[in-house]
């Protein structure tokens, strides 16, 4: 029977599916043949491109889905687990999501971008180069090549290498040219399916990622004809402090430096060569607050692995960090197969829920704007970000309020 739904309503289912959303991160989904055969990803929904890291909870010989919509339209990034009690099937023409056996609701996978189809000039998969995130966001990961992987040092939680070794250059890992990530962001931005990239990839000697990111924005300008096309440069934080100023020169408008961990203890031990090789954890607080006086408030940010350490020092990085004008944000942490982690647990989903309040109202009083936190982010999917949305009535649903639907999409 048809049901009225007032904006409250609609508020409080969506904080019930953010909640859902949180859990079917943390601890991924299943998914049955049939609704692969049914959503066929690779030929109408969007695929999977490892591009970086492996995200899933088990490597995979097969085509997954990148991410789906939820029944009233938040969207998530697809964690495969075969072992997951959420589970999603087809039911006739619909895919739907079962929770504990019991239906839940129908969802949407993300449809393919038409540029994934595409080639570049000199015969690559354009879908190997660069990476429709959802809500207009390109991502690029310009290589797997992580030099730490030489001494042994790597991040703990980190499967770059791992997923190179394991997926290879017929699964879109390799070096990606300058000339082949502007060809792509030229033809995501014709499509109109973006506002927003970011240029990414593993640990390389300093000099030569400097001279890399500036052939990459020298590239996306010649070829999308824009001077600001809203980049950001994920770095290392540069010995020389005086690199973060030719990345603002060269075009880019925000930059990353992905501290991980607050606590300096837990991060010498987690990330032995971002500590030992890469100017330790001080240096790249430091590196931070320089990006702040170069790029501008709100327009740095810092990502921590959120789940090793406990709670109260990732809150308490946050705080600190946003205070000073970076754009401090967590993700949910993946045991990656092929890390050192792997097989380790994430906290609880209600554990993310509440992280990502916290942030959420960090940078509402830290004054950064609603384009800030989704610029400087990779991906503006998180739920911090959905909190905002939630909270702002800013999602397609808020315009059915008082009007009739269905019980199910209620």
């Amino acid at each position: 029977m048809p049901a009225l739904r007032s904006v409250a309503e609609i508020k409080n289912q969506l904080w019930q599916e953010l909640a859902l959303k949180a859990e079917l991160i943390t601890d991924g989904v299943a998914i049955t043949q049939e609704a692969l055969d049914l959503i066929q990803p690779g030929v109408i929904a969007q695929e999977q491109v490892h591009s970086l890291f492996e995200m899933d909870f088990d490597t995979h010989d097969f085509e997954l889905p990148s991410g789906y919509d939820l029944p009233n339209g938040l969207s998530v990034g697809f964690r495969w687990n075969k072992r997951s009690s959420n589970v999603i099937t087809a039911g006739g023409d619909r895919a739907i999501l079962l929770r504990d056996g019991h239906e839940h609701g129908e969802v949407k996978f993300h449809p393919r971008p038409g540029w994934y189809g595409k080639k570049t000039s000199d015969g690559q998969d354009m879908s190997t180069v660069g990476v429709l995130y959802r809500h207009r966001a390109l991502f690029v990961a310009y290589s797997n090549e992580c030099s730490y992987k030489e001494k042994g040092e790597d991040c703990l939680f980190c499967n770059i290498n791992s997923t190179k070794d394991t997926y290879g250059e017929k699964r879109g890992i390799f070096w990606k040219t300058a000339g082949q990530i502007g060809e792509v962001a030229a033809e995501a931005y014709k499509e109109g399916l973006i506002d927003h990239l970011t240029i990414s990839g593993g640990v390389i000697p300093e000099r030569r990622e400097l001279d890399y990111y500036l052939d990459v924005a020298e590239a996306i300008q010649e070829h999308t004809g824009l001077q600001d096309f809203n980049g950001t440069a994920v770095v290392a934080a540069p010995l020389d402090l005086r690199h973060l100023d030719r990345f603002k020169e060269a075009g880019y408008r925000t930059t990353a430096m992905n501290i991980e961990l607050w606590d300096k203890n837990m991060y010498d031990t987690i990330c032995p060569g971002k500590s030992r090789g890469g100017g330790g954890w001080d240096h790249w607080v430091k590196a931070l607050n320089y990006a702040v006086g170069v790029f501008g408030r709100g327009n740095v940010r810092s990502n921590m692995v959120a789940g090793i350490e406990p709670k109260k020092k990732t809150v308490e990085g946050i705080h600190i960090m946003t205070e000073a004008g970076i754009v401090a944000t967590a993700t949910i942490w993946c045991p990656n197969p092929g890390s050192e982690l792997e097989g380790h647990r994430a906290p609880e989903s209600g554990w993310y829920l509440d992280l990502a309040h916290t942030i959420a109202g960090a940078w509402r009083k830290a004054g950064f704007t609603w384009q800030q936190v989704c610029d400087c982010n990779a991906s503006n999917d998180t739920l911090q970000h959905d909190i905002w949305r939630i909270q702002d009535e800013n999602l397609p649903v808020f315009a059915t309020a008082g009007t009739l639907v269905s019980e199910q999409a209620a």
